[in-house]
């Protein structure tokens, strides 16, 4: 499945006639090239935040590297990445996710040249009038297929309540944070390296003028029954194109979000 002449992914011709057609149209927002270089170089891994002291995100102030990828010393792969994002509301955020995977386009206009789509396979719950968009987007998994730098590959990713995912929820809605929009990612591919258990976390903070995202991406991780479970074999290393290419992804479609929401969500917050 080739991009289009563009640089695009493809789209369907009814998809001209959309709303939000349009952004898919305009060039990417235009990322930060030092920002992406620290993302390919990577960091240690003494700088690297372990999966077992998330909580820490809700500590004041910022890591001494926000912005970096690492293969951790037992295998695992780990990401982070801060992304202001001026204009944009806590809101907006937890709008986005519940609205984005009801049409392919949607998820498209994230990122026109690498998003192919993101489907909810629980259509009812994310359209459920009586959930806040918060809840919509808890228990439900988005069938997925991007390029994140390694070609077109097809994943998973099961939102959860972050409480699920051992997070300190009574935080959640106060200075330290604004929301959390957090889950298990798991490819199509074969494991344990094409499509390795991840966890995904998107914490929010308010900050003057808009909201802060601090993106962080546990490879090789999940959380089963209240604990924390290595799910690398032991002896296993995450190749290290693996988290590379996904940071240096996360730092392409985050620009282009923080650019595009503010108006999306103003035109489009009651189109569900």
């Amino acid at each position: 499945m080739a991009n289009t002449e563009n640089g695009k992914v493809p789209l369907k011709e009814e998809d001209k006639k959309k709303s939000y057609y349009k952004y898919y149209e305009q060039d990417l927002a235009p990322f930060d090239p030092a920002k992406m270089e620290k993302m390919r170089k990577g960091l240690t891994p003494d700088k690297a935040l372990p999966f077992k002291d998330r909580n820490k995100l809700f500590d004041p102030g910022y890591f001494e590297d926000e912005v970096g990828w690492c293969v951790m010393p037992d295998g695992t792969g780990y990401i982070s990445n801060l992304t202001k994002m001026p204009g944009v509301t806590v809101e907006m955020f937890d709008w986005w996710f519940a609205w984005h995977s009801l049409d392919d386009l949607r998820y498209t206009i994230w990122d026109p040249e690498d998003h192919y789509y993101a489907r909810t396979m629980n259509r009812a719950r994310a359209l459920d009038p009586d959930l806040s968009p918060r809840e919509r987007l808890w228990d439900t998994t988005h069938d997925i297929l991007e390029d994140t730098g390694l070609g077109p590959e097809g994943l998973y990713i099961n939102f959860k309540n972050p409480g699920d995912l051992g997070y300190d929820v009574s935080k959640i809605g106060t200075e330290a944070c604004g929301t959390i929009v957090t889950g298990k990612g798991f490819g199509k591919g074969q494991p344990p390296l094409a499509s390795p258990p991840t966890i995904m976390t998107h914490f929010v903070r308010e900050i003057e003028g808009g909201i802060e995202l601090r993106s962080r991406f546990w490879m090789g991780w999940t959380y089963e029954n209240g604990r924390d479970v290595k799910a690398l074999p032991d002896g296993i290393f995450m190749p290290p194109m693996g988290p590379m290419s996904l940071g240096m992804h996360n730092v392409k479609e985050f620009t282009n979000l923080a650019a595009i929401l503010p108006k999306v969500y103003a035109e489009e917050k009651d189109n569900w």
